[in-house]
């Protein structure tokens, strides 16, 4: 691989990355399933302590657009970008720091989460596209109840 070709690699992935959390901020569902392969594992076990699935990232984007619609506004900021790039596969790990606002008469309005993001990527004709995802939470600040308000918000 070129230097040119690596470096262009580096930033269409860092676009699929950021084209992801712009989306997860601006609730853009077709934004977010650009991002994606057509089927994709998705870890949040540190998170929710449920084991990780692999679905269609069209149902997976339907089942988290209420989810994220329940909160007034969120913000995810990534940093500290590692590529591991090896052919057509790779792999990228950045830090998350997720802001999640919900104005509420149960406390405070805000939590904030921190940790990793892992993203596993093919190469496809139409660029990067994220098959795996994992969430590594280690650590929250704020109300952390805002998750259950939230989801509760989106049932009604």
């Amino acid at each position: 691989m070129t230097d040119l070709q690596s470096l262009k690699d580096r930033e269409d992935l860092r676009d699929t990355v950021m084209k992801f959390a712009t989306a997860v901020d601006t609730v853009d569902m077709d934004l977010y399933r650009s991002a994606f392969a057509e089927d994709c594992e998705y870890d949040l076990s540190a998170f929710n302590g449920q084991p990780p699935v692999t679905v269609k990232a069209a149902d997976w984007a339907a089942g988290i657009e209420p989810f994220l619609r329940g909160f007034d506004v969120t913000q995810h900021l990534l940093s500290n970008f590692v590529f591991d790039i090896a052919g057509d596969r790779a792999t990228v790990t950045v830090y998350v720091q997720a802001e999640h606002f919900l104005v509420n008469g149960q406390g405070d309005g805000s939590v904030t989460l921190g940790g990793t993001y892992d993203f596993g990527l093919a190469r496809t004709p139409e660029g990067w596209r994220i098959d795996r995802f994992k969430l590594t939470a280690t650590w929250h600040r704020g109300n952390q109840g805002l998750y259950a308000l939230a989801g509760q918000r989106r049932r009604r």
